[in-house]
């Protein structure tokens, strides 16, 4: 699987963006799918998951009521709408397939996007 992130740019404190990460190869819909960010200086951290059909999500707290993740296995496609975003949400963002443990959404990460930026300013 290849993982082919966009749809970072400059916004606003308080404005939007949607993030989309197209994948190629037809086992996309067999994973479960995530985002991450990494600011400068710091670990790349978890931002959010859905499980493979879609019907399960989750969130880390900081992003929690802003964020929303999406998925459209008919397209290969992830997608991450942001709202309200803040200036702490500067990084960049990454998506990534993962092979979920039974019972989560989480496990080892198989295959990782390139990355897009996100700049908020205040």
């Amino acid at each position: 699987v290849q993982l082919q992130a966009s749809g970072g740019g400059l916004v606003q404190a308080g404005g939007s963006l949607r993030l989309s990460c197209a994948a190629s190869g037809r086992t996309f819909s067999s994973y479960a799918m995530g985002w991450f960010r990494q600011a400068p200086g710091k670990e790349r951290e978890f931002v959010a998951a859905i499980s493979w059909s879609g019907g399960s999500t989750y969130y880390a707290d900081s992003v929690k009521g802003r964020f929303t993740i999406s998925r459209d296995n008919a397209k290969n496609t992830v997608y991450l709408q942001m709202n309200s975003l803040k200036p702490e949400d500067t990084a960049v963002y990454y998506c990534a397939a993962i092979s979920p443990i039974a019972g989560t959404l989480m496990g080892p990460i198989d295959y990782w996007g390139q990355g897009t930026q996100v700049t908020v300013s205040s």
